[in-house]
């Protein structure tokens, strides 16, 4: 645990915020990279992608903490919405899909070639994050404790209590997503499905596992006994069968290459 990883001068480099900006880099440039040139895309547009899932995936995470905790704001409505706590990993999806999906319709590159490209970045990018709530001790670990690795975090930026140990649950989430990636990449390179189709076993694979964990974590019951997150990957689920289950037998979307009245017409521009 280590919630400032250095210091150069007076400015101190966090590791929360340096992993939560490496879950957009690293995925962008060795995931989305590759998968949108191999139907056709231009590459560069990872960048692009790269920003908008930041931007919209900030504003997403800010906005899903408000209202799920809209109680502890009370009249500190800035303070809670640029503080440095509550960034919600369902709230950032939501924003970065949205953002993400605009920003393709502008420019007009295929939802369904993204989409690929998408899935295995965003479960990449969710494992590098959680690596940043490991280090940091930010409150996202589990419950009490009595196991042989579980560990306490008496210097995160939300400590647990001293002698306290708890379910690590960033390393469970670390370890569970490492094979889900894995399938999500071979999906996306070994079958000429639509994106879309690969997005939703995204769907699923990621909410199954966040389902599970959230039975040893923190947060309180929502309804019938289940967490709030946990409510929200039962609808993760339904979306990604419905997805799996309407795209399923559909060809994968491809940029078509410009033909050359195009290349010249663009070249006089």
């Amino acid at each position: 645990m280590r919630p400032v990883l250095f210091q150069i001068g007076d400015f101190e480099i966090y590791s929360f915020g340096l992993m939560a900006a490496l879950s957009l880099i690293v995925p962008g440039v060795l995931l989305v990279r590759p998968l949108l040139r191999r139907r056709g895309a231009p590459s560069d547009f990872a960048f692009e992608l790269i920003i908008a899932a930041g931007v919209g995936g900030f504003v997403g995470a800010r906005i899903y903490y408000l209202v799920e905790n809209w109680a502890l704001v009370g009249d500190d409505i800035w303070g809670a919405a640029f503080g440095g706590i509550g960034f919600t990993w369902y709230g950032g999806l939501i924003g970065g899909f949205l953002a993400v999906v605009g920003w393709t319709l502008v420019r007009r590159i295929p939802l369904g070639v993204v989409a690929n490209a998408m899935a295995p970045a965003t479960a990449l990018g969710y494992t590098i994050g959680r690596v940043g709530c490991q280090l940091a001790g930010d409150g996202d670990y589990g419950t009490p404790s009595g196991l042989p690795w579980a560990m306490g975090y008496p210097k995160g930026t939300v400590p647990t209590p001293p002698g306290v140990e708890v379910h690590p649950t960033p390393i469970y989430e670390i370890l569970a997503m490492a094979p889900i990636i894995a399938v999500l990449w071979f999906l996306a390179t070994r079958y000429d499905k639509s994106g879309w189709w690969t997005f939703g076993w995204f769907l699923v694979l990621s909410a199954v596992e966040r389902f599970l964990v959230e039975f040893v974590r923190r947060n309180p019951d929502w309804a019938w006994g289940l967490t709030q997150p946990q409510w929200v990957a039962v609808g993760s689920v339904v979306a990604g069968l419905v997805l799996i289950g309407v795209f399923g037998g559909r060809p994968a979307e491809r940029v078509a290459a410009p033909t050359r009245a195009q290349r010249r017409a663009s070249s006089r521009a």
